[in-house]
């Protein structure tokens, strides 16, 4: 199934984890509408932007899932509405700009950065978004904002 002209239901809710442990990833109606909402309105446009396929490195988690990696049974993935991604030659701090200024979205997080192609980016999607933007480290934790500690950047 088709969410938008790039992205697929197998793709948003592949997970090597629930593979393993022979977890059933697969979202009730609900979810698919929100992942459908999410790839249209943030995933889609960031490949139409670039022009260039990524991989959705975490896109839906179903409650035993999320048990399983130790996130949250409420957290935005877990509704379909979360992605966590990069884009192959884009800065993630570059494409976390683009979506900060371009895009309708409720959560931006740029975790793990560290310079280039670090990390990743979290985006999610609601209806009425927040437009809340975070960075995210182990050291740090969450700060408001998007900040780099790269004194070259």
């Amino acid at each position: 199934m088709q969410l938008s002209e790039n992205f697929s239901l197998d793709e948003m809710i592949k997970s090597q984890t629930a593979e393993r442990k022979g977890i059933d990833n697969f979202p009730d109606r609900d979810h698919i509408e929100a992942m459908k909402k999410l790839c249209e309105n943030i995933l889609q446009p960031i490949r139409d932007h670039y022009g260039r396929p990524f991989i959705v490195s975490s896109g839906y988690r179903c409650p035993e899932l999320c048990l399983a990696i130790g996130s949250s049974i409420k957290s935005q993935h877990a509704k379909g509405q979360a992605a966590d991604f990069e884009v192959p030659g884009i800065s993630n701090m570059v494409l976390a700009e683009y979506i900060k200024d371009n895009l309708e979205f409720d959560q931006l997080i740029l975790e793990c950065y560290k310079g280039g192609n670090t990390g990743w980016v979290h985006c999610s999607y609601i209806h009425e978004p927040r437009k809340e933007v975070l960075t995210f480290d182990r050291t740090n934790g969450y700060r408001t904002g998007l900040i780099s500690d790269i004194k070259s950047e």
